[in-house]
Parts: C-alpha cells; sequence; structure tokens
C-alpha cells in the first residue's frame, strides 16, 4: 500500500512550485523551479489517477447500498478492482528516486580489447551501431577523439552525445562487448572471439566538478596525422593528467584552444564518473551484481554473427536479428534493462 502522506507531500510540492512560477518572483531561480515542476509533472499525473480510481471504487461501494444503483455497482466494481494493481505498479513506477544524471547529455567512449585487428574493427563497428541509434533518435553525435587503425578499425574513440534523456537511454552499455565471428583477414574460415570495451559517463558541468589548476598538468605535443598532406606539423594537441587520481585524456583536434576544451570536458566527465561509483558503492555492497553498475570488466553483450545471434547476459535477453541490432535498432534491448532495473529498484523498496 503507497502511504498516502507521501502522495500529498509531492502534490503539495507541485501546487507550490505551479504557484510560485506564476507568481514570477524575481529572487527565485525560475529554471531550477521550471526543471522540478516538470519532473514532478507526470509523477502528479499518476498520483491523480491513482486517486480517482481509489475514489471510485469507493463511491462504487457505497452504491450496493442502494437499491437503485446497485446493479450498476455490481457492474463497475469488477473492473475498478482488476484496474487497481496495474494502477499501483504505475504508481510506483513513477515514485521510484530518479537518476539526477539521466536527463544529461553522455560521453561514449570505446576502445578495442583482446583480439588484436579483429577487436579494432568490431569497436568500429559498435562506433556505428551507436551512431546510428542517436540518429534515429534526433540526437548529436560529435566525435571528439578518434585514433584508427591502418585497416579501419578503432584504436579509442571519444563522442559527445546531446539530446534529452542520453544518459537514462545509453547508461546501460557501459562494459565488454564480445563478438564472435570470421574476421575478413581470417582465410581459414574460423570463428574469432574478440572484445571491445564501451564506457558511458554522464556528461559533467563545472559546477559538478570542481578541478584544482594546480593538481593537473597540461602538455602540447604533435597530434599524428594520417599521413601525405594532412599531417598535423602543429603542435596542438593536448593532453591533461589529473595528478589526485592519474587519469590522462588527450585530444588532437587541429586547434589547440578546442583540444583543451575537449580534454577537460572528457575529464570533468571521467571524474563525476568516478564520484558517482564512490557514492554507489557505498551505498550498495552487492552494485557489481545490478544492471549498469558501469564496471568496466564485466563482459555484458555477445555479439554472433555466424548464428545472427545477439545476447545481453544480465537479463538472459537473446534477439536473433544480429543485423538489426548492429544498424543501430537497440530500443528493444535498452527498453528490457531499463525494466529490469525499475523492477529491481521496486524489489528494493519493499523490502
Amino acid at each position: 500500500m503507497i502511504p498516502v502522506h507521501q502522495l500529498e507531500q509531492i502534490t503539495a510540492r507541485f501546487e507550490y512550485l505551479e504557484a510560485a512560477m506564476s507568481a514570477g518572483d524575481p529572487s527565485a531561480d525560475i529554471a531550477a523551479l521550471a526543471k522540478e515542476y516538470a519532473d514532478l509533472r507526470p509523477v502528479v499525473a499518476q498520483i491523480n489517477a491513482y486517486q480517482r480510481l481509489v475514489a471510485d471504487m469507493a463511491e462504487a461501494q457505497e452504491m450496493l447500498s442502494d437499491p437503485d444503483m446497485a446493479a450498476l455497482a455490481e457492474e463497475e466494481l469488477p473492473r475498478l478492482k482488476a484496474a487497481l494493481p496495474e494502477a499501483e505498479a504505475a504508481l510506483q513506477l513513477a515514485l521510484l528516486p530518479r537518476d539526477k544524471a539521466d536527463a544529461r547529455p553522455a560521453m561514449l567512449e570505446i576502445r578495442p580489447g583482446t583480439g588484436g585487428d579483429e577487436a579494432a574493427l568490431f569497436a568500429g563497428d559498435l562506433m556505428r551501431m551507436y551512431q546510428r541509434y542517436a540518429e534515429d533518435h534526433g540526437w548529436g553525435f560529435e566525435i571528439i577523439e578518434l585514433q584508427e587503425t591502418e585497416l579501419g578499425g578503432v584504436k579509442e574513440m571519444v563522442a559527445h552525445i546531446r539530446g534529452e534523456g542520453v544518459f537514462a537511454r545509453l547508461k546501460f552499455e557501459s562494459g565488454v562487448h564480445r563478438v564472435q565471428r570470421v574476421p575478413s583477414t581470417e582465410s581459414g574460415g574460423r570463428i574469432h572471439t574478440s572484445a571491445a570495451t564501451v564506457a558511458v559517463l554522464p556528461e559533467a558541468e563545472e559546477v559538478d566538478i570542481a578541478i584544482d589548476p594546480a593538481e593537473i598538468r597540461i602538455d602540447t605535443m604533435r597530434a599524428s596525422g594520417a599521413g601525405g598532406q594532412h599531417v598535423n606539423t602543429t603542435d596542438s594537441a593536448v593532453r591533461i593528467t589529473h595528478l589526485p587520481t592519474g587519469l590522462v585524456v588527450t585530444s588532437s583536434e587541429k586547434s589547440q584552444h578546442r583540444n583543451r576544451d575537449i580534454a577537460m570536458q572528457v575529464l570533468r566527465a571521467r571524474l563525476y564518473d568516478l564520484e558517482r561509483s564512490r557514492i554507489d558503492s557505498a551505498r550498495s555492497a552487492d552494485r557489481a551484481a545490478q544492471v549498469g553498475s558501469g564496471d568496466r570488466s564485466e563482459r555484458i553483450r555477445t555479439y554472433n554473427f555466424p548464428q545472427g545471434r545477439m545476447t545481453d547476459h544480465r537479463i538472459n535477453l537473446t534477439l536473433y536479428r544480429l543485423d538489426a541490432v548492429m544498424q543501430g535498432d537497440l530500443d528493444e534491448i535498452v527498453d528490457a534493462l531499463t525494466a529490469d532495473a525499475q523492477a529491481r529498484q521496486m524489489a528494493e523498496m519493499g523490502q
């Protein structure tokens, strides 16, 4: 049973926000109020729907004692009672604590793991998969660091994905992605197993992470080019080392000023992710067992090309439409992972 006082508190807060924005108080942070109001609006809509259903049931129950209305009440009550569990479940889902980073843009990092050239080629396939997924959702996908192999694989890729709710949709992608297929470089037709690591980090702002200039070392160096006329002959690449953690971030665009901005942006995201992981670990001793733990060493998914099969090992989901998945059709997977995470949250709240 959902506590009535909790629902009353949420509704009262929503009404206060509505009144505060209408009053137009110049001393109020209207942007912050509007953000909280927008976050609470779907929750309050579920509360209202649930309370209407409960009120209708109480009214139908009273009608049973009225001879003129009893027949109608007997017909209506079963329908209302049948709808109650679904309404309660929807409300409990709406009341789940929200990850404050869910609405943020994200930084996507992809690197090859075991498997040599084939792992780098697979890393490139993953990059294009997420790029298509972003395009399908109308998000901006900006590659800010890309190092490629001679065969067209990816040594390292960092992209900035902009849009509403990007991190919420992609945060479960962090981990080791394994591929089983016959590499294009394999003449004997043997199936190889390779891997690539994916990290999805919420974009961090300066207010989230304060970086002390005394704690970073900035080096400039000559950016590596593709050869011939494209060789970068200026010391424009930037490498930033965060001394307390040892994190190293590089950016090798043409503009040294832009490289510094990009590297600081990536560094903030990584430091913010470290802080989130520290807090999450403190909250839950069995964090590694949860979907979306962010454990970069966890094998989360296998892409088996000979069988056209994709398996997500965390939720035992298997799809036999690998071609569509590699073209960016990921919503079924993302929805299933999100539903599993929400079910775990609800179970924990019920304990």
